[in-house]
């Protein structure tokens, strides 16, 4: 309108003005007519401005969360250097329009504002630590060599999905079917009184409002999840596995080993009493309060190389009802026993400390040392090495070489070749052997492998339906909040999870790196399984392993 006034004022004509700007923004006659009806009403009344109608009348197609996680997965397999243009790439694509009904793909703007929506801003990349832990060597050893066929060994007998979150019958009559497997799946997740949705279109005579400083209160919460009936409760919902935990010095204090144990037992309770008739497997990550031994655990890591009278490990005193003893001083009163003992080869206890009765005075119930145990263990001259590399930062063995076999032939120091030893690898953590009593397996997850474990899922669209609840900084409200959230997962979206990540465990079997196997999981949505042909795929879609 501007820019029409102006040329007129210049000494075009009245259309010619109109008809120049329109040419100019590549439209025609018609909007030229449009320009001067707007300027003839704003000449008249100066409050009259056209207004922008356009896309006020639609819903994001980004508000179907399927899609949302589509698109999040396709930027995933992308890389790094992703684009708003290539989420019109892949809106393009028919195969995707029709699995969501689409008609066609969405303009490059408003490609840029789902960015923004999808977590994304244009800006400098944040530095941090140079380390890719989700390819990290160690991580991708433990993944393939521990986690995935532990997974594998149960794979056949777990109950599996379709697309629609209904179960998959086999043809096999039932008195052929192995034992089922329960396979329940745990984390924790932590939510804040003052974690509201922040995004959302405000009104141009909306007025700032004093907001709250900082996350707020939190509410930790630690559950457990199966694809077969969601949140671990018993069969009546009176008793159920999840825990409320109001973490802080001056709260509920933290989340210990003790209150881990004492929440997988009553998981075990619940588990053991609703299937009685199949095998029970927790699967848990790596954390370690999951992963903590007993005190008295065999390790290598403070061992001294000869002969001690004092080695042994401190563990706290406890009165009767199990509470610790205070000194005087206010410390924990605290008591040295022995480490436990090693194992032979051939299963045969290996005692750390000689025997109370021995001949020697000097010798009776006193730590072995490390030369001395490993002497015998078979191995000679350990008595010129050292006690420990420095830093315990010993020379690496070539890759495909055991350790064992490595350190067996190239010793460096003694703590190395002790801690190589099968018994001291072997070492179980508290939650292992106390749900192993039970009879009940415990799988632990590889480290930064979230797509790996389906409640991470759940996390997340809980704390979506969270952010849309009334803010409040009562704790009441805060924890009625979160139940309300965790409650509002479905039962179908659970079983989506879990088999998006058994997807990705495929993928992983089958040699995927996380960017191919992000690519693939994306590609056979719907699908329990990656097929045989995923890598000549890959290569006709240019989706390296980088």
């Amino acid at each position: 309108m501007r820019l029409v006034l102006w040329h007129f004022m210049g000494g075009s004509g009245w259309i010619d003005a109109s008809e120049l700007v329109a040419e100019a923004h590549d439209r025609g006659p018609y909007f030229a007519k449009r320009l001067r009806s707007w300027i003839r009403a704003f000449l008249e009344d100066p409050h009259n401005l056209p207004v922008n109608t356009a896309n006020t009348w639609n819903r994001s197609a980004l508000e179907n969360e399927d899609l949302e996680l589509a698109i999040s997965e396709h930027l995933q397999s992308v890389g790094k250097y992703v684009r708003a243009a290539d989420i019109v790439e892949y809106l393009a694509d028919p195969r995707v329009q029709q699995h969501f009904g689409l008609s066609d793909t969405i303009s490059l703007s408003t490609a840029q504002g789902w960015m923004h929506q999808l977590g994304f801003r244009w800006r400098k990349v944040p530095h941090g630590q140079y380390v890719d832990g989700h390819e990290r060597e160690d991580v991708v050893k433990y993944r393939q060599e521990v986690y995935l066929p532990a997974l594998n060994a149960i794979r056949p007998r777990l109950r599996q999905y379709d697309e629609h979150g209904e179960e998959v019958h086999s043809n096999v009559p039932a008195a052929s079917l192995p034992r089922r497997v329960c396979l329940f799946w745990q984390d924790e997740s932590t939510f804040f009184a003052n974690d509201r949705r922040v995004v959302r279109w405000v009104n141009e005579r909306e007025k700032p409002v004093p907001r709250a400083k900082g996350e707020g209160a939190s509410l930790m919460v630690s559950d457990f999840f199966s694809a077969e009936d969601g949140w671990l409760r018993s069969e009546d919902g009176q008793t159920q596995a999840r825990r409320l935990f109001r973490p802080g010095k001056n709260r509920d204090g933290y989340f210990t080993n003790d209150d881990v144990l004492q929440q997988f037992h009553a998981a075990a309770d619940i588990a053991l009493s609703r299937w009685p008739h199949e095998d029970i497997v927790f699967v848990v990550d790596n954390a370690p309060t999951h992963q903590k031994r007993e005190a008295t655990a065999l390790s290598a890591r403070s061992m001294t190389k000869n002969l001690s009278r004092t080695f042994g490990v401190e563990i706290p005193i406890l009165d009767e009802a199990g509470r610790p003893v205070h000194g005087s001083d206010g410390k924990v009163s605290k008591a040295r026993v022995r480490m436990a003992d090693g194992t032979f080869a051939d299963g045969t206890k290996h005692s750390l400390y000689f025997p109370d009765d021995h001949p020697d005075p000097e010798l009776r119930g006193a730590f072995k040392g490390m030369v001395k145990l490993l002497e015998e263990r078979g191995y000679s001259s350990v008595g010129r090495l050292r006690a420990q590399c420095d830093s315990f930062n010993c020379p690496a063995p070539p890759p495909d070489t055991p350790p064992l076999a490595y350190y067996s032939q190239h010793p460096c120091c003694c703590r190395r070749l002790l801690y190589e030893q099968p018994d001291f690898k072997a070492v179980k953590s508290r939650l292992e052997m106390e749900m192993e009593a039970r009879g009940v397996q415990v799988i632990f997850l590889p480290k930064f492998h979230c797509e790996l474990n389906p409640i991470e899922q759940c996390w997340g669209s809980s704390k979506k339906e969270y952010r849309e609840k009334p803010s409040s900084s009562k704790e009441a409200d805060l924890e009625r909040n979160v139940v309300d959230a965790l409650d509002s997962v479905s039962l179908h979206s659970m079983r989506r999870f879990y088999t998006r990540s058994l997807r990705f465990a495929d993928a992983y079997t089958k040699g995927l790196t996380g960017k191919q196997a992000a690519w693939a999981s994306k590609k056979y949505r719907g699908h329990r399984v990656i097929p045989d042909t995923i890598f000549e795929e890959l290569t006709n879609a240019g989706i390296s392993a980088d």
